[in-house]
């Protein structure tokens, strides 16, 4: 055993030396492992990112979360002419799914309307989102109030002239005052601020509580009505935790189209979308963009592969006197084979450590321009982008080191003559 981690030793040592000596050939073979690696990581962790910072935009919201409305989250085979003559869904509807569906931890119904001015005394903010919602959307959503409350069931019920606010919403119309119990104009009305949410930053798509204004439905029913088709209204639907989800979606199709009257041989007029459907979309987007990327980085990598087998051979042939030499004093087949193979794998390794090196860089000089936006270069990546560059060095390096080993000791000795 000992004889054998001796020749290891040797085998390395010779093949950093012979690395140090040949300076230019190195920094060529490691420049395509480099590039390799770089595309692998870069496109992994970019992936990685992208998700984490989806995932991070919908933490709040459970994933058994359904969404009740004539559009559809992902693709459709209906067609677009049909959807467009699907009805929206109605307040009552709401109302009847509240009462009568089993399993139901919460459901709001929400208004998607466009950006509105806010105006405080001499204060002005334009295109202003407002989320008209019911009360429920507080335990759906989980959240945050950090000063005042949310409004109560009555309030939104009667669709009383009160609000809650985002923090930069609060922080651009009041600065460091209270905003509870300040007037604020909207719609042409003074409404009255009862509460704060707590700063969450911008999401990945730009949006943000902390630009959103939340107010009754019923408020901005009596002004839109119920037949304007510019204001996307859904149904926001959480069941009780722990019950068999598609049992639940199953159960609420059937309450919607027997309230609706749909026959047993239409198909449905409306689209049940539930988030961890929505999630799982994305995964699949991401997954794919993941495959991709490591198939261009692969064969970035096999390029790199190449030219390190490339440059070996040139240095078997450069060395066979060397070679020739070392046979004849009694040096082995093994010690032979091991000293290419380990400078072989070594400028894999050494490529991969400036690849992370170089994504690493790009990572924090990116994120410090992005924003909320974090890049993230996970262990598993780093692990599997050296385990892949180790993988090249030793294919890349097998034959040349075979071809090394089996030379005869006279021949290399005159041929390198």
């Amino acid at each position: 055993m000992l004889i054998y981690l001796r020749v290891l030793k040797e085998s390395f040592n010779f093949a950093i030396n012979a690395l140090r000596n040949n300076k230019l050939r190195t920094f060529l073979s490691l420049l395509g492992v480099t590039i390799g690696i770089f595309s692998i990581i870069g496109v992994l962790a970019a992936v990685d990112s992208l998700k984490q910072e989806i995932k991070g935009s919908i933490s709040s919201l459970d994933n058994s979360t359904i969404y009740l409305m004539r559009f559809s989250f992902a693709p459709t085979d209906i067609p677009q002419w049909k959807r467009e003559q699907f009805p929206d869904v109605t307040y009552e509807e709401y109302q009847y799914i509240k009462r009568t569906m089993p399993d139901l931890k919460a459901a709001s119904f929400s208004l998607n309307v466009g950006p509105e001015t806010i105006k405080y005394q001499d204060e002005t903010i334009s295109n202003v989102q407002i989320a008209p919602v019911t009360n429920d959307y507080y335990d759906i959503e989980e959240l945050q109030v950090v000063k005042g409350r949310f409004y109560n069931e009555q309030e939104s019920v009667s669709g009383a002239p009160v609000m809650v606010i985002g923090d930069e919403i609060a922080n651009s119309l009041f600065g460091s005052a209270d905003p509870i119990g300040k007037k604020v104009r909207l719609y042409g009305r003074k409404f009255t601020v009862i509460g704060v949410l707590k700063k969450e930053g911008t999401g990945l798509f730009g949006d943000s509580k902390d630009t959103m204004v939340m107010v009754p439905v019923n408020f901005v029913r009596r002004i839109f009505g119920d037949n304007n088709k510019a204001s996307f209204p859904a149904i926001i639907i959480k069941p009780e935790s722990g019950i068999d989800v598609p049992e639940f979606v199953a159960v609420l199709k059937q309450k919607v189209r027997a309230y609706r009257g749909i026959k047993p041989d239409e198909i449905d007029n409306f689209f049940i979308n539930q988030l961890q459907g929505f999630t799982d979309f994305i995964d699949n987007i991401t997954g794919t963009m993941s495959t991709i990327g490591g198939f261009i980085g692969m064969f970035s990598l096999l390029v790199g592969g190449f030219g390190i087998a490339n440059i070996m051979f040139v240095s078997v042939k450069e060395r066979t006197n060397l070679i020739g030499i070392q046979k004849a004093l009694g040096a082995k087949r093994k010690f032979i084979l091991f000293q290419f193979l380990f400078e072989a794998i070594i400028l894999a390794i050494f490529g991969g450590l400036v690849g992370l090196f170089l994504v690493w860089l790009i990572s924090i000089f990116a994120s410090q321009f992005t924003g909320d936006f974090q890049f993230i270069l996970s262990g598993s990546n780093m692990f599997w982008g050296m385990f892949s560059s180790t993988i090249i060095g030793l294919i890349a390096g097998i034959l040349p080191a075979i071809s090394a080993s089996r030379l005869d000791p006279v021949e290399a000795i005159r041929t390198g003559m």
